[in-house]
């Protein structure tokens, strides 16, 4: 069984123990190690989630099984009105290709919703196989854009979208 709890500041350790368990499996095939450090310390120091909560007004969901944290979600409004971006999507290796991602996106889809999007946006690195997943859930390319991050790198990704 699994169930979303919406995060706090008093859940950025919990936050920063997935993105350790995911995010360099996750970006290893396409990062540089470099790059993958520099990110993580970017968007999920202590400093920077604390930012994004209660500054940057991300709402970020951490998912549970029956024992401990699988994964996590964020998203945000974009200043569109109707469009709501999911800034971010991360679940243990251990828990992908069984729908358990899916439900955590449908979570979030019905919580924008509620909010009154008519539309979710996502960025995606264009070597990312997670591509794939975002197709099979109705995700289409919108358009590509790249961003300059700092420190020489540069995130290449595909903007999707998703009607609701």
């Amino acid at each position: 069984m699994y169930h979303v709890k919406t995060a706090t500041v008093n859940d950025i350790p919990v936050i920063q123990d997935l993105t350790e368990k995911i995010w360099r499996p996750t970006y290893q095939p396409i990062l540089t190690p470099e790059q993958i450090e520099y990110m993580i310390d970017m968007m999920y120091s202590t400093a920077s989630l604390n930012k994004q909560i209660t500054e940057l007004q991300h709402q970020f969901l951490i998912l549970q099984d029956d024992s401990a944290p699988i994964g996590f979600a964020s998203y945000s409004t974009t200043g569109t009105p109707g469009i709501f971006k999911l800034q971010k999507i991360y679940l243990d290796g251990n828990y992908q290709g069984k729908g358990v991602g899916k439900f955590l996106l449908e979570q979030v889809a019905q919580q924008v919703k509620e909010r009154g999007a008519n539309i979710l946006e996502l960025d995606v690195n264009r070597f990312n196989k997670a591509k794939q997943f975002y197709e099979k859930q109705g995700f289409s390319v919108y358009k590509e854009k790249k961003t300059d991050i700092g420190s020489g790198y540069i995130m290449d990704d595909y903007v999707m979208r998703k009607p609701l």
